[in-house]
């Protein structure tokens, strides 16, 4: 259709545009040359109708004069040698005058008779061959219809049988393949035991400490992941800050999505390293064909291309054996991953101005010495190894609190929030005991703040709202 009956269609278009030009500016040429004609059979008659007048005075002028008399015989023979040029000039004027009439007559007879038809026929002609064109042109575009037409009725037909043969059980098993995360199920929470850290003598019932030797005794349920309430992506929310970008790894993504990845980079991999073996062998051969045939070329200018193959190889073998290390970690730990949601290695409950023997903090390595003895270290806190980000940003959480920053937070993990101190923040979510409050700023990007980082206020109307002080 688009080749022989619209292409070929518009090409004659075209064509028939130059044609009709062309005998148009025939049909003005010729007009301009009647035009021509007539100005000077027009011009040729005024200058003989002034010739005749000019001869008419000095007829009159000459007879004045030869009646008259008291007139010399100079002025007579003056007045009668004007008179005769005055004729004279009237019959050439008279004889142009009609020749030009005669050429004229002749053009406007031929321009009416002879050209002007010939245009008028030479434009019914194009004219006729156009409405045969298009007659050929609506036969071919309805031979291609009634050639297409079985083709689309079968297509249809197609269409149909495959939305009859639709299998919703197939497709939906399709989707769960492609897009399952490979996260096994949370385990049951064991029990959280308070009474630990308390022990009672038979002599005074006094209360008895045990002592660390790492300071701050560590909470046995921060080695517990969060609540795996915000695992599914379609009922959980997703804070801005958590949306980080794709790692090399692709530690970012679920474990069965992440070796899906992993699979397929080797595989695209290995088809590079194929191709830079296959460059090498080539190169080889054309080496050797060189030093049998030293007049074909010279061995040594392959070198450093060989030398670049090589380096090639080395690379992408490097990078293979990368992936699948990473793909074997993946394959080894898809069935033993627990949940994702930070933990501090703080024991919350425990006062704050919790000291060693020696009367420093030493929950951190070389540690100040702090006098506020409620003042929360924002040392205390260990940033979160990594957030759980499988949230979904469809609607944000509603606002339960504000905060405002004890200490600056760098946030540099997955999932947490950069705060500065004093800075202004709503909560979110409260700290479900790991020692993480999700916070949102006023620009609306959200994340985790350690909670001892921050003065808490909680709304009154709330749901367990408390002030942290």
């Amino acid at each position: 259709m688009g080749h022989k009956v619209y292409g070929e269609l518009m090409r004659y278009s075209q064509d028939l545009k130059s044609e009709r030009k062309q005998h148009l500016q025939e049909g003005r040429k010729a007009q301009q040359y009647l035009d021509q004609c007539w100005k000077q059979m027009d011009n040729s008659k005024k200058k003989f109708e002034r010739e005749c007048k000019e001869a008419e005075k000095s007829q009159i002028s000459y007879d004045r004069l030869d009646n008259d008399i008291n007139a010399t015989k100079s002025e007579v023979e003056k007045a009668k040698s004007q008179l005769y040029l005055r004729t004279h000039s009237a019959d050439e004027s008279k004889n142009e005058y009609a020749a030009q009439l005669q050429n004229f007559n002749g053009e406007q007879w031929k321009h009416f008779n002879v050209a002007i038809p010939q245009i008028f026929k030479n434009l019914q002609d194009m004219d006729e061959r156009r409405t045969v064109k298009l007659g050929e042109t609506y036969r071919s575009f309805a031979d291609v219809e009634r050639r297409v037409v079985p083709i689309i009725s079968k297509c249809l037909e197609g269409m149909v049988t495959a939305a009859k043969a639709v299998d919703q059980r197939k497709d939906s098993a399709i989707v769960v393949e492609s897009f399952k995360s490979g996260f096994e199920p949370p385990g049951d929470y064991p029990f959280e035991d308070y009474s630990q850290n308390l022990s009672r003598t038979g002599s005074d019932n006094t209360i008895s400490t045990p002592k660390n030797e790492g300071g701050v005794k560590p909470d046995p349920k921060h080695s517990i992941s969060k609540t795996a309430k915000n695992k599914l992506w379609l009922f959980g929310k997703k804070p801005k800050s958590a949306l980080a970008p794709s790692l090399e790894d692709f530690s970012h993504l679920p474990p069965e999505q992440r070796r899906k990845r992993l699979q397929a980079r080797i595989d695209e991999l290995s088809k590079e390293l194929q191709k830079e073996v296959d460059q090498r062998d080539a190169l080889n051969k054309m080496k050797d064909v060189y030093e049998k045939n030293p007049q074909m070329g010279d061995p040594q200018s392959l070198q450093p291309k060989i030398s670049e193959t090589m380096c090639n190889m080395e690379k992408l073998r490097s990078e293979i054996h990368k992936n699948e290390s990473w793909l074997s970690e993946v394959e080894g730990k898809v069935s033993t991953r627990g949940d994702r949601r930070p933990s501090a290695d703080v024991n919350h409950h425990a006062p704050h101005g919790r000291e060693s023997p020696e009367g420093s903090y030493t929950d951190v390595p070389n540690q100040e010495h702090r006098s506020p003895p409620h003042q929360p270290d924002p040392r205390q806190a260990h940033q979160p190894d990594e957030f759980d980000d499988e949230f979904d940003d469809d609607d944000p959480l509603p606002v339960i609190g504000h905060c405002k920053a004890l200490y600056s937070f760098n946030g540099q993990n997955e999932g947490t929030l950069l705060m500065k101190e004093n800075e202004v923040l709503y909560i979110i979510e409260e700290d479900k005991g790991d020692g993480w409050t999700r916070a949102r700023k006023q620009s609306g990007e959200e994340g985790y703040v350690p909670t001892s980082y921050v003065e808490i206020a909680m709304e009154k109307n709330s749901k367990g709202a408390v002030t942290y002080i």
